[in-house]
């Protein structure tokens, strides 16, 4: 019976060797026409994929665009086209760790650096003294309020903010739910460099989906795009160290969320009120009682935590809506 076991162990190893080292999909020709429309810049030795299109002429609006984890700035694809009818420049970039950007290991992700890197960006592109109207999702709300905090403190060098939207983004720790693999992964120890090992399409897909709404899911087909960024240069092998955003939330509480709730410039929130990440009522609740001045569109009761995907023309509506009342 023991030899039984030692062949079958001796066959398995071969197997699963290969199966660890599965290459990371193809681009589909979407996501490959996304990634040879796009350009490259280089932050501290390492190289940042962006999107930067030219809009409407004689238009002096800048809209910068920040994603959420764990996906990439192909998640504003379907608005993509509506933002460049109202601005001048639409500019997204893939933060550190996800994308088509490079995603050193190991290395210390953190917030403060994907500002900085927003920062570098615009920098780059000779924008830093311009006015930028942000739009924001899940992680990249979070990048925002570190943006926000600094453009406060009126440092030198920092981006001037003109306008800020957020969108389904955990801003408050106390209301935020994060997923089961989410929490095992942001705990690092033994078993988080096992869990990214092993992450595979099956296991992502079926993680992901349930945060989108019940009709409004994403194809096989997008969920393979969402993969193929993900697995570009190995990025499920630093999922554990991005989700360390979720103990600098907690831990920067007061810096983040104090700057949303002194903020004077205009802010608005599109929210999809089936989100089981940031769940209605409790986080739109603590969301208007701290932030009274802000305001909100609430997109239909079946839309969750991808808005931009999830229903497109209802949030591209509802940020021009915002973005033409001042």
């Amino acid at each position: 019976m023991r030899e039984w076991w030692v062949q079958v162990g001796l066959l398995a190893m071969p197997l699963l060797a290969a199966y660890l080292h599965i290459p990371p999909p193809q681009l589909s020709p979407a996501l490959h026409s996304w990634k040879t429309s796009g350009k490259f810049f280089t932050y501290k030795g390492l190289r940042i994929f962006y999107q930067d299109s030219v809009g409407v002429v004689g238009s002096p609006e800048i809209v910068v665009l920040l994603h959420g984890f764990p996906t990439s700035s192909y998640d504003w694809y379907k608005i993509w086209e509506g933002l460049t009818l109202r601005f001048h420049r639409v500019i997204a970039l893939d933060f550190l760790g996800f994308g088509f950007s490079d995603k050193p290991r190991p290395h210390h992700y953190s917030i403060f650096e994907q500002a900085s890197i927003v920062e570098a960006l615009l920098r780059h592109l000779g924008l830093q003294n311009r006015r930028i109207n942000l739009l924001s999702h899940d992680y990249g709300d979070i990048v925002a309020q570190e943006l926000l905090y600094r453009y406060k403190q009126n440092r030198s060098g920092r981006l001037t903010i003109k306008s800020l939207c957020l969108s389904n983004g955990g801003i408050f720790p106390e209301t935020h739910r994060p997923l089961l693999l989410q929490k095992l992964l942001k705990d690092g120890g033994v078993l988080s460099p096992i869990l990214t090992r092993l992450m595979n399409f099956f296991v992502f897909s079926r993680g992901l989906t349930p945060v989108f709404g019940p009709y409004t899911r994403p194809s096989e087909s997008e969920l393979w795009d969402m993969w193929a960024g993900i697995r570009n240069n190995d990025g499920n092998l630093v999922i554990d160290s991005l989700l360390q955003y979720i103990n600098q939330r907690k831990k920067f509480r007061r810096r983040w969320v104090g700057a949303l709730a002194s903020v004077t410039i205009p802010i608005h929130f599109i929210y999809g009120p089936l989100d089981p990440v940031n769940p209605y009522p409790e986080f739109l609740e603590l969301y208007r009682k701290t932030l009274p001045r802000s305001t909100v569109s609430i997109l239909d009761d079946h839309i969750s935590h991808y808005p931009q995907l999830e229903d497109p023309m209802g949030f591209l509506n509802a940020y021009m809506g915002f973005i033409n009342s001042f």
